[in-house]
């Protein structure tokens, strides 16, 4: 594939390199699994925002820049060489607010996602639940009807940014009756409303970057609601499609990863074994053929296309390239891998790189286990026996 980029899509990458080189900080930015670290990325979301690069591809109105898909894909790639922070509202950016422009009312987007593009509102997810995990079918959490809110009674578990975020979105039983993928509401729920308690669950690094949300007797207004009542699943299902398939996880994050690969190898290629420079060859490949793929899905959503259940081969592609590229990364290191790094002259490489292969492992858990993923594929684009 050969990549042309026209005059406009040009400019336009050149006003976001200009842009990022006179704004991202010159410090790395505490985890924002931390107390400070969430609002110091809070903040940087506000800075994004200043220049309307909080999401470019939602409306002038609604806080966005009207970007097609490629000039996302140009940004992200600019983001990412620039080093910028994490953004910390990726579950509303990149998942809620594509589900809103989808199935919201005018009412609605105009009251969240201008909000969310500039930082105000941080967005956590209300998808799993104990014994519904990637099974989101088996969700029991209820929200009953009861004039103009919802009363909501259970648990939500693994609720990503939960402990820190201001919303929630998520699945909820508003049929008590029903079963399985019947009966369900997609709703938005404020949460600091009184009845919510949130525990935190430290990940493998000790910080906080999901919690467990209990509700009890939660009245949330019935105008939170996305689309119809008992539309859930048919809503959640979209938002898994731009979770797994386009937006969460751009090429570019890869890519530079895969960049910093080769520079880990070139560095210590003296003393590790032949055999390791394959793997950074393929981590670098892989990173670009996943770039080359989603450049042509854009192409195809832009003429009008849709993301179908191809959505799943790309998110057991993406969680195990992550995957086996820090794993390279740390058999290049060594045992120093293996070390929260300090005093070392390549401390903070180290330790991030270490971070991102704990992070690294979730992959193939979040978004849809792989293993049912896999099930996805067998049967529904390979149409192969149960």
């Amino acid at each position: 594939m050969d990549l042309q980029y026209t005059p406009k899509q040009q400019a336009f990458r050149a006003e976001v390199r200009a842009w990022m080189a006179a704004h991202v900080p010159q410090r790395r930015l505490k985890s924002y699994d931390t107390a400070e670290g969430f609002e110091e990325h809070r903040a940087w979301e506000r800075v994004l925002n200043s220049g309307r690069f909080g999401m470019v591809t939602w409306p002038e109105a609604l806080g966005g820049r009207g970007a097609d898909l490629i000039e996302w894909l140009i940004f992200e790639e600019e983001y990412y060489r620039a080093g910028a922070p994490g953004r910390v509202n990726q579950n509303g950016i990149f998942l809620l607010g594509p589900t809103l422009m989808e199935y919201g009312t005018a009412e609605q987007k105009a009251r969240f996602l201008p909000r969310m593009a500039a930082g105000d509102d941080i967005w956590a997810q209300g998808w799993s639940e104990p014994g519904a995990g990637s099974d989101m079918a088996a969700i029991r959490t209820k929200a009953i009807r009861d004039g103009d809110h919802y009363v909501i009674n259970g648990q939500k578990t693994w609720s990503t940014r939960a402990v820190f975020a201001d919303w929630c979105f998520g699945l909820f039983r508003t049929d008590p009756e029903s079963s399985r993928h019947h009966g369900m509401s997609f709703i938005l729920v404020p949460l600091d409303t009184p009845g919510i308690t949130r525990r935190p669950i430290p990940q493998l690094d000790g910080e906080p970057g999901f919690a467990e949300l209990f509700f009890d007797d939660v009245r949330v207004p019935v105008g939170n609601r996305l689309g119809d009542e008992g539309q859930g699943w048919n809503i959640a299902m979209a938002t898994a499609g731009f979770e797994r398939g386009l937006m969460l996880r751009s090429p570019a994050r890869f890519q530079e990863t895969a960049k910093r690969l080769v520079q880990l190898y070139r560095r210590h290629e003296a003393r590790v074994s032949p055999g390791v420079r394959d793997l950074v060859l393929k981590a670098w490949m892989d990173a670009e053929a996943y770039a080359l793929n989603t450049y042509m899905t854009a192409s195809r959503l832009i003429a009008g296309g849709k993301i179908g259940q191809e959505a799943s081969l790309n998110k057991i592609f993406w969680s195990e390239l992550d995957r086996s590229m820090h794993e390279t990364a740390l058999s290049i290191l060594g045992a120093r891998g293996e070390l929260l790094a300090s005093g070392l002259d390549e401390a903070d490489d180290i330790t991030r790189w270490l971070k991102g292969f704990l992070f690294s492992l979730a992959g193939p858990i979040y978004a849809g286990a792989n293993e049912i993923q896999r099930n996805i594929i067998a049967e529904r684009l390979l149409n192969l026996p149960r």
